[in-house]
């Protein structure tokens, strides 16, 4: 995760600095930026185009933080704001730290918990306007970001907020353990289905228990790819994309990629990964058999890389319990497992109210 600030003052790099600090443990990476006319003396990034910084910083950034005037914000993202649900996070923040603006993305980039962590630093005010955080409602693609859940039926958040916000209530049905008081407004249990509009999460993409279903899926499915050395992506893939519609899971809903350390290099593999937007991770062959399960067995896969099954066990190294066993074609084989998933309510109410 990375934050990067921009300052266009002394007083602004000042508290651009301090805010690095702060950020530190919640990103994994704080970069500072400044105009070049300040850089010498303060020691961060300079450009001589904010235009240009903007463009490059807001695709490569998981959030941006202005230390500036919300028109400067504002005119340096507008070309390039594109999807709520991909957009990165956009607060900005006064010089002196009064008021720290949601400006993109408050719920699934963040940007409504970053201005709240940034005025709680500076000692200012968070100054949230989205109308389910100021109503106190439920907000669903908030407590999705907040659970890694997918939304696979984003323009139906629009109808759900809706419902909630004119104070209706929308069916709740859950497969994975859920904790904590269900929100106002979300009705649990036989009584769910005497609703109309509803949110359905698992991971079954056929699962549609409401006439106007909002489906969420858990991101917990670890796809394990055994294949022969120089396989396509294409055929990987093709193997791939059956498995996940053998078990009705959706694309979105895998988390990883899991293989045999020797497939390290595997270009198709670790394209596959790029595309999906995930890890590839890699089992040495010992760490492969010392997975405890019943597995499908093959003795020229142990003769050649030293264990039986790579695909099954690769795909339950994490811990995972087996959803598709091994399926094979053209050199590949490919089993689904998925990892265990839990939600809860509740901190996303204590959030609102720190």
């Amino acid at each position: 995760m990375r934050v990067s600030i921009v300052a266009f003052t002394l007083r602004g790099l000042s508290l651009a600095s301090e805010l690095t600090q702060a950020l530190g443990p919640s990103f994994t990476e704080v970069r500072v930026a400044a105009p070049a006319r300040l850089v010498a003396e303060e020691g961060v990034e300079g450009f001589d185009s904010l235009s240009s910084w903007a463009e490059t910083t807001f695709a490569n950034s998981d959030a941006l933080v202005f230390v500036s005037a919300c028109g400067i914000a504002v005119r340096a993202i507008a070309p390039h704001v594109r999807d709520k649900l991909t957009d990165p996070a956009v607060v900005c923040v006064d010089e002196r730290g009064r008021f720290a603006i949601s400006l993109l993305s408050g719920h699934v980039g963040g940007a409504n918990d970053l201005a709240r962590q940034i005025a709680a630093r500076t000692g200012g005010e968070a100054v949230i306007t989205t109308a389910t955080d100021v109503e106190r409602v439920f907000s669903v693609d908030a407590w999705a970001a907040e659970h890694d859940l997918a939304i696979l039926d984003r323009d139906l958040i629009k109808r759900v907020s809706a419902t909630l916000l004119e104070g209706g209530c929308v069916g709740f049905t859950c497969d994975v353990p859920c904790d904590g008081d269900v929100p106002a407004g979300l009705i649990v249990g036989s009584e769910a289905f005497a609703y109309d509009v509803g949110i359905s999460v698992s991971l079954n993409t056929e699962k549609r228990p409401f006439d106007t279903t909002l489906r969420l899926a858990p991101r917990t499915v670890v796809v394990g790819i055994g294949c022969k050395r120089g396989t396509s992506l294409e055929r990987i893939y093709a193997l791939v994309s059956a498995c996940l519609a053998e078990a009705q899971v959706a694309s979105e809903s895998v988390c990883a990629l899991a293989t045999i350390d020797i497939k390290a290099d595997e270009e198709g593999i670790q394209t596959l990964g790029e595309h999906f937007g995930v890890p590839v991770r890699l089992y040495a062959a010992h760490e492969l058999r010392a997975v405890e399960g019943t597995f499908a067995s093959s003795d020229f896969v142990l003769q050649t890389v030293g264990v039986d099954n790579v695909c099954e066990r690769a795909a339950c190294a994490g811990g995972g319990t087996l959803l598709v066993s091994r399926r094979r074609a053209e050199g590949v084989t490919v089993a689904l497992a998925t990892e265990t998933a839990r939600v809860t309510f509740g901190s996303e109410a204590e959030a609102k109210e720190a």
